[in-house]
């Protein structure tokens, strides 16, 4: 079985158009995560909170964020996507955060292959009422765990794509050359 990490190509027009590997569905209340060692994923826990994971979370193959894993993804559709499913993704904005003292941004995007969300090319385009959704639901899903997040603010679909970027760049740096590139 292929390493979703590292096996996975993300694509051959990034930052544009990136390659996601799914991790929790929209509307789920289990953490998974993706095992760095087997590739597999783990159930990390069930949310504490009365609260479910607002649009598709996962990562971006072959790249290296600021907290040690692959670059968070959030990705917006019409229907829940499977774990360990691969989909086409736009990055349209950024929501940078700290997580328990930590920077950990995560990539906003569209699934492309999807009517619904495919003519959303920036954040702005998207409604206010998402983008406060987004923020609720991060700011509040570790409360009762007595843990701290904040959400700090939303960048457009540049500084999206200059994220993947330096992710696509810091992985390189740590793992070499990867695969299929």
């Amino acid at each position: 079985m292929d390493h979703p990490w590292h096996d996975i190509s993300i694509g051959p027009d990034a930052p544009d158009i990136i390659e996601v590997i799914i991790e929790i569905p929209q509307g789920g209340k289990v953490k998974y995560e993706l095992d760095k060692d087997s590739g597999m994923l783990r159930v990390d826990r069930m949310l504490y909170s009365s609260v479910v994971y607002p649009a598709n979370y996962g990562f971006i193959p072959q790249s290296y964020a600021d907290d040690e894993d692959p670059l968070d993804v959030l990705v917006l559709a019409q229907e829940p996507v499977e774990p360990l499913c691969l989909l086409r993704a736009r990055p349209i904005g950024l929501m940078s955060m700290v997580d328990e003292g930590q920077e950990d941004a995560k990539v906003i995007c569209i699934h492309v292959d999807d009517p619904a969300f495919n003519d959303y090319y920036d954040i702005s385009d998207l409604p206010e009422h998402r983008l406060r959704e987004l923020h609720q639901f991060f700011q509040d899903y570790k409360k009762l765990e007595d843990k701290e997040v904040l959400v700090k603010d939303f960048s457009d679909a540049e500084v999206a794509r200059e994220a993947v970027v330096k992710s696509m760049e810091q992985y390189k740096e740590m793992f070499g050359t990867p695969a299929g590139a």
